[in-house]
C-alpha cells in the first residue's frame, strides 16, 4: 500500500522545483485512482432472492418489509440499501436494526424497543405525580420510545419553568424488566423559585418605578414571596407586560411611547432576576378640535357630532375615541344605516401637544355573520357565550362590536383562555366568527377566620359557584360565628333574566347577636329580591322588594321588679326607650325600594379617577306593620395626583328614616354610623338615654358624614405591598321619634363628631388589610372612642 502526502510547491526553478512538480503528479494520478474505486463501490448493486427477518416478536415481518420498501429480485443499490434501512429506523420502534447482505439473501436483524411497564415521577414536590402523568405522552403499556422520553422531559421541564423554577433539570431513566419491558423514571431535580428579585425602569421621567411596577402582572418578590406567585419568573409574561405598560401610557397621552427593549437577567445562584424595561415616554397630548364629518350623502354629520362627548383639552385616551366611536355606529344602526364605520381620522399638533380628531362616517364593506360558532364549553352553556355578543347570525359584520363581545367574554372570569376570531365564510360577503374558550374552576368553598377589635376572632364558612350548572348564574351560601353573634346568608344572581340585560338577584339572610357592643340581643330575617339594568352609559338603576321581620330581645332591666311596669324610675339597666321596643315583638315589614347610581369610574374616560353618585329610597307599608320611607345616598370623588403617586378621596354620605302614620322607628331600623366615622367604637355615637346605667347607644333617624383621605407612598420598597395614608372625619346620628317615659333627658340633638388620623395600608395574601390610628377631635363625653382599629380595606 503506498501512502501519499501533498505538499503546497514552493516557488522557484531548478531541481528541487522539478521534483516537486513531479511528486504532485504522482499524488493526483493516485487519488484519480481512489476516487474510480469509491465510484465503483457505491455502483455495486444487489437482487435479493429472499429476505430474512431476525428479532421480531411484536411487529410482524410483512410491516417491516413494507417499512424497508425492497422487492424480490429488484436491483438495489448501496445507496438504497442505506435508505431501507434509515426506514426502518424511522418507524420509531426498534431499538437497534442491521441489514446484512448475504448473497441472494438479505437478513433484517431488528431488536424491539421494549414495551413500557410503568412511569413514575421521582424527586417532586411542587408538581403532583398525576399533573406530570398529564403532561407526560409516554404512556404504561405503550412501546418505549427514547425520543418521546426526551420530549417529555422538555414538557416537564417547561411546566416547571412557567412557576418560575428555570433551575430545574429532568432526566428520564429506564429500569430494564422480563420480557422486554421497561420501567420510565422521570427523575426531576425542582431547584429552587426563581423569583424576580428587582424590576427596574430605564427612560421613565414623568412616572416613577413605583407607579410602574404596579402596571405589571408580573411583581417584585418581597416579603410575601412564600404567598405571592406573580413573583416568579415568567418569560413568556413579559411580553404581557410590555402591552399593559404600552395600555398604561396611551391611555395618559403618551402616543409616541414604546417599550425600546425588556431584559431578564439571572443571578449567579440561578435563584433570582433582574427585570430592566427601557422605555421611551414621549409627550402627553391633549384633545384639540373635535368634529365629525360624512362621506356619505344622505347622513347628516351634525346630527352625530351632537352625540359626541369629548372635551378639548382633556388628555388623549383611545378608550375615549373607542366609546364615541361606538356611541356613533349606536346611532347609526338605531337609524337603520347599516355597514357604516366610523373612522377617527387624527391631525397631530406638535406645537401645542394637541390631537384634532375627525370622526369620518363612511360606507364599509357590506359582510355579514353568516354563523357563530362556540367550541371548548364543556359545561357552560352557548346561551351564555351568545348573549355577550351583540350581533347575531344575519346581522352585519362589525369588527368593533366583535372585539367589544371578546372582552365581556374573558370578563365573565368563567374561562382561563378565551379566543374570538373571524374567518371567511361560504361566501365574499359571509364570515364565521369562531370562539374558542377554556374553561376553569368557577366554584369555591372557603373556610376562614376574621377579627376584628370590636367583635373579636370569628370563624366563617362560604360556598360559591358563579357559573351555576352552566348557566352563568351566581350561588352563594355563607356561614359566620362570631363572639357575639351568629349570621348566615343565601345569595342567588341571574345575570341576564328573560335574555336581556336584566340582573335579577335573590338574598335571604338570618342573623343573630348576643349582647354584641349592646346590653340586648337582635335577631333579623328577610329576603329581599331585586332587578337592576342600565339606564344609561354609566347610570343603572335598582328595583327591590324587602320583607322582614327583626325582633329586639333580652334587653337588661337592672333593678325593675315588675317587667310589665315600663315607667319604673328605679330602673338602673337599659333605656326605657329599648323597653317599650322589646314589647313590640316581631312587627312584620314589607317595602319596596329603588336605588339609582352613577359611576364615571367604570367607562375609562378617566384613568386617574372618576366620581359615583348614588340614591335610594325604601318605601315601607306595602302590606305589613310598619309605614315608613326610608333614603339614603351617597357621593364619592376620586383622584390620582403627583404622577398618580397619591389619591385623593372625598365621601359625602347621608340617610334618614321617616316614620309615618305616628309610627316611631326601632333600634333594628335606625342608623348607628358604625364604620362611618373613625375615632369611635361601634355603636359609639349617637343618641342615649342618659338616666340608664348602661347608656345603650340608640341609634338615630338621621345621619350625616364626609370622610376625607388621602393615600401616598412610604418610600418603602413596594414589593412590601405597604403604604400610608392621613384621614379626617366628621359628621352625626341624631334624632329619635320617642323619648317619653324616661327619668331625664335623652341626648339626640345633632351633636357634631369629628377625628384625625393616619392608616397604614398592607397588601396580604389574606387581602388588604388597613390599619386605623385614629385620635378624636369633636366628641360627646359619653362617646366611646377607638384609638386602634384593624379592618379589611374596601372600595365603592
Amino acid at each position: 500500500m503506498t501512502k501519499a502526502t501533498c505538499a503546497t510547491p514552493a516557488r522557484g526553478t531548478g531541481k528541487g522545483a522539478l521534483l516537486r512538480r513531479a511528486a504532485v503528479a504522482v499524488f493526483l494520478s493516485g487519488t484519480a485512482v481512489c476516487t474510480t474505486i469509491i465510484g465503483q463501490a457505491s455502483a455495486q448493486s444487489y437482487a435479493f432472492t429472499q429476505v430474512e427477518i431476525e428479532g421480531n416478536d411484536r411487529v410482524d415481518a410483512a410491516s417491516i418489509l413494507r417499512f424497508a420498501g425492497i422487492g424480490r429480485g429488484q436491483q438495489v443499490s448501496a445507496a438504497e440499501l442505506n435508505d431501507a434501512y434509515q426506514r426502518i429506523v424511522n418507524s420509531g420502534l426498534f431499538e437497534t436494526v442491521e441489514l446484512a447482505p448475504q448473497g441472494g439473501t438479505l437478513v433484517i436483524k431488528v431488536k424491539e424497543y421494549p414495551t413500557i411497564n410503568i412511569v413514575n415521577f421521582e424527586g417532586n414536590r411542587r408538581i403532583k405525580d398525576e399533573q406530570l402523568a398529564e403532561i407526560a405522552q409516554s404512556k404504561s403499556r405503550r412501546i418505549y420510545s427514547p425520543a418521546q422520553a426526551e420530549q417529555d422531559a422538555a414538557n416537564i421541564t417547561e411546566a416547571y419553568r412557567q412557576s418560575g423554577r428555570l433551575a430545574v433539570t429532568v432526566e428520564p431513566r429506564i429500569i430494564r424488566r422480563s420480557d422486554n419491558r421497561v420501567d420510565l423514571v422521570f427523575e426531576v431535580a425542582e431547584g429552587r423559585v426563581v423569583e424576580n428579585e428587582r424590576i427596574s425602569f430605564v427612560g421613565n421621567r414623568d412616572y416613577s418605578d413605583r407607579r410602574l411596577r404596579q402596571v405589571l402582572e408580573t411583581k417584585q418578590a418581597g416579603i410575601l414571596r412564600t404567598f405571592i406567585q406573580r413573583d416568579t419568573f415568567v418569560a413568556d409574561r413579559i411580553e404581557l407586560d410590555k402591552q399593559l405598560l404600552r395600555d398604561f401610557y396611551l391611555s395618559r397621552g403618551y402616543i409616541d411611547f414604546q417599550v425600546l427593549d425588556a431584559t431578564a437577567e439571572l443571578a449567579r445562584e440561578r435563584d433570582a432576576t433582574f427585570v430592566t424595561f427601557t422605555v421611551r415616554e414621549g409627550q402627553s397630548f391633549r384633545f384639540g378640535q373635535i368634529s365629525a364629518s360624512s362621506e356619505i350623502d344622505e347622513i347628516d354629520a351634525a346630527e352625530f357630532e351632537a352625540l359626541l362627548r369629548i372635551r378639548p383639552g382633556v388628555t388623549y385616551s383611545p378608550s375615549i375615541v373607542e366609546n364615541n366611536i361606538a356611541r356613533l355606529e349606536n346611532l347609526a344602526l338605531r337609524k337603520g344605516l347599516n355597514f357604516v364605520r366610523v373612522e377617527p381620522r387624527i391631525s397631530r399638533n406638535d406645537r401645542d401637544q394637541t390631537l384634532d380628531v375627525d370622526f369620518v362616517l363612511t360606507r364599509g364593506q357590506r359582510i355579514f355573520v353568516e354563523r357563530i360558532d362556540i367550541e371548548g364549553n364543556t359545561t357552560t352553556l352557548d346561551e351564555v357565550v351568545r348573549r355577550q355578543f351583540t350581533t347575531v347570525e344575519g346581522d352585519p359584520f362589525n369588527p368593533r362590536a366583535i372585539r367589544q363581545s371578546a372582552e365581556r367574554i374573558r370578563a365573565l372570569g368563567f374561562f382561563s383562555d378565551a379566543r374570538v376570531e373571524a374567518e371567511q365564510g361560504s361566501g365574499p360577503d359571509q364570515v364565521v366568527v369562531n370562539v374558542d374558550v377554556e374553561e376553569q374552576p368557577t366554584g369555591s368553598l372557603s373556610f376562614g377566620a376574621s377579627y376584628s377589635v370590636s367583635n373579636g376572632v370569628g370563624v366563617n364558612v362560604g360556598l360559591t359557584e358563579t357559573n351555576f350548572l352552566g348557566r352563568g348564574q351566581t350561588v352563594g351560601i355563607n356561614v359566620s360565628s362570631g363572639t357575639d353573634s351568629t349570621s348566615s346568608s343565601l345569595y342567588f344572581k341571574e345575570p341576564a333574566l328573560l335574555g336581556r340585560d336584566l340582573e335579577f338577584t335573590f338574598n335571604s339572610y338570618y342573623n343573630v347577636t348576643d349582647n354584641e357592643n349592646s346590653f340586648y340581643d337582635t335577631r333579623r330575617i328577610g329576603i329581599i329580591p331585586s332587578i337592576e339594568f342600565p339606564i344609561g352609559e354609566f347610570s343603572r338603576l335598582q328595583l327591590r322588594y324587602s320583607m322582614k321581620k327583626d325582633t329586639v330581645r333580652s334587653v337588661d332591666r337592672g333593678m325593675v321588679d315588675d317587667p310589665a311596669t315600663p315607667e319604673d324610675e328605679t330602673s338602673n339597666g337599659s333605656s326605657r326607650i329599648l323597653l317599650r321596643e322589646e314589647r313590640q315583638g316581631s312587627p312584620f315589614s314589607s317595602s319596596i325600594g329603588y336605588t339609582f347610581s352613577y359611576d364615571t369610574r367604570i367607562g375609562g374616560q378617566n384613568p386617574n379617577g372618576g366620581i359615583l353618585l348614588r340614591f335610594g329610597q325604601d318605601f315601607a307599608g306595602v302590606g305589613g306593620d310598619i309605614e315608613s320611607v326610608t333614603t339614603s345616598a351617597l357621593a364619592l370623588a376620586e383622584t390620582k395626583v403627583f404622577n398618580e403617586d397619591v389619591t385623593l378621596r372625598a365621601v359625602v354620605e347621608g340617610g334618614a328614616i321617616k316614620m309615618l302614620n305616628g309610627g316611631t322607628s326601632r333600634v333594628t331600623d335606625r342608623f348607628f354610623g358604625n364604620g362611618k366615622i373613625r375615632g369611635f367604637e361601634p355603636n359609639g355615637i349617637g343618641p342615649r338615654d342618659l338616666t340608664a346605667t348602661n347608656e345603650d347607644a340608640l341609634g338615630g333617624n338621621l345621619f350625616a358624614v364626609a370622610r376625607f383621605e388621602a393615600e401616598f407612598p412610604l418610600g418603602l420598597p413596594e414589593e412590601y405591598g405597604l403604604t400610608g395614608g392621613v384621614f379626617a372625619d366628621v359628621g352625626s346620628v341624631w334624632s329619635l321619634d320617642d323619648v317619653r317615659g324616661t327619668a331625664g333627658p335623652v341626648d339626640d340633638g345633632l351633636n357634631l363628631r369629628s377625628a384625625v388620623g393616619v392608616s397604614l395600608f398592607w397588601t396580604t395574601a389574606i387581602g388588604p388589610l388597613r390599619f386605623n390610628f385614629s385620635r378624636a377631635i369633636n366628641k360627646e363625653t359619653y362617646d366611646k372612642e377607638q384609638n386602634f382599629d384593624l379592618t379589611i380595606s374596601t372600595k365603592f
